[in-house]
């Protein structure tokens, strides 16, 4: 990625927060991403897997079709 950039700038949590929920959703995903590399740079997650089905699978289960379809249970 080249050399990281530092920045001093004066955010609290919850204003970071707030600009990380105005990301589009993409984004958001590559931000969890990086964020888990951070913290486990050379550990397997399951939660990766997690997210990668999480995205896929809501494309075919969230849409009005499916909702109609289960809502008697």
């Amino acid at each position: 990625m080249g050399a990281p950039l530092n920045f001093d700038l004066p955010l609290s949590f919850q204003q970071l927060a707030e600009i990380v929920r105005q990301l589009p959703k993409p984004q958001k995903i590559q931000l969890v991403k990086l964020l888990q590399t951070e913290v486990n740079p050379s550990e397997e997650d399951s939660t990766q897997t997690h997210f990668a089905s999480q995205v896929a699978l809501a494309k075919d289960w969230l849409n009005q079709e499916e909702e109609n379809a289960w809502q008697h249970l």
